[in-house]
């Protein structure tokens, strides 16, 4: 199998624990991936205004470029790049009188966009193109005792008609912490989101929510917390500092990305985890059930 792959900004900066396990994780299971030549960013967020097309411009760049590496769908790791760039073609893909003017706005672009590059998040590729059940068979070291609460927030699994699962009782992360070995653990808040962009100008807020999304998993019983959103995972593990402030009784839980957990079991080396790039340690708690 070979995939063409979208970064995103992010992995290439403070999220490189997240691409260096990814596509460790990926090598382990024999997946060819190529990065996306030229790339730029998607544009973050998907834009809501009806007439603001000019905004549709990097996502729609960005599936010209996968059709001149000669594919048809495009793999990504980020929460938000996948959210973006799917929601903004299938925008296009509804709208012809919209995908003729971004189309005539990229004249210089050799080749013109038609709506056919399907966009996948990597968690899609490992349930429904490599398999759970083949992805067991690779695991080196399961995630014995380790117990895991899969954090979706907004991006993943809203809206309904973008969304990898259900959005309101999603599974599919979880699933994956059972094939390699962990205990998944559910809990109430696992949709929740997590104040995203409320972290620029108001970090408290951002802190309130943390405590309840943290607390949560804590009390269902998880020991750390995968997400799959760069975002999530800053305000999920960095601001954690704040919300020590605002709750003295606050307890820690580290914050990891589920390929950091998927690398690990398949054999990875601990230096594809990156596990120096996190503000809540999560050596400690991998340490003691013996995985690192």
């Amino acid at each position: 199998m070979k995939l063409i792959y979208y970064p995103g900004c992010t992995l290439k900066n403070q999220a490189k624990n997240f691409e260096d396990s990814g596509l460790c994780a990926l090598e382990k299971m024999g997946v060819e991936v190529q990065e996306l030549a030229k790339w730029n960013c998607c544009g973050t967020v998907f834009s809501l205004v009806t007439d603001d097309l000019i905004h549709h411009i990097a996502p729609i760049r960005v599936l010209i470029r996968t059709k001149e590496a000669g594919s048809n769908s495009l793999m990504t790791m980020c929460a938000m790049c996948f959210n973006t760039l799917k929601r903004a073609n299938e925008r296009i893909k509804a709208d012809a009188e919209a995908l003729s003017t971004l189309n005539e706005l990229m004249y210089e672009e050799e080749t013109k966009y038609e709506g056919d590059v399907e966009i996948l998040h990597l968690l899609e590729i490992l349930k429904n193109q490599i398999g759970f059940d083949s992805i067991r068979e690779k695991v080196t070291k399961p995630l014995q005792n380790l117990n895991v609460a899969s954090y979706y927030g907004c991006y993943l699994v809203r809206p309904r008609e973008i969304g990898i699962d259900d959005p309101e009782n999603p599974q599919i992360m979880d699933e994956l912490m059972a094939t390699l070995g962990a205990t998944p653990i559910d809990f109430p808040y696992k949709t929740e989101c997590c104040a995203a962009y409320k972290t620029v100008d108001n970090p408290q807020i951002v802190a309130e929510r943390t405590y309840q999304i943290i607390n949560s998993a804590r009390e269902a019983g998880a020991e750390v917390v995968v997400v799959s959103c760069p975002l999530c995972a800053f305000n999920l593990d960095s601001r954690q500092k704040e919300t020590r402030q605002l709750f003295p009784e606050f307890q820690h839980m580290p914050v990891l990305y589920f390929t950091q957990l998927a690398a690990l079991a398949l054999g990875c080396p601990e230096e594809k985890l990156r596990l120096d790039l996190h503000y809540i340690d999560p050596k400690p708690i991998l340490k003691s059930k013996g995985l690192i």
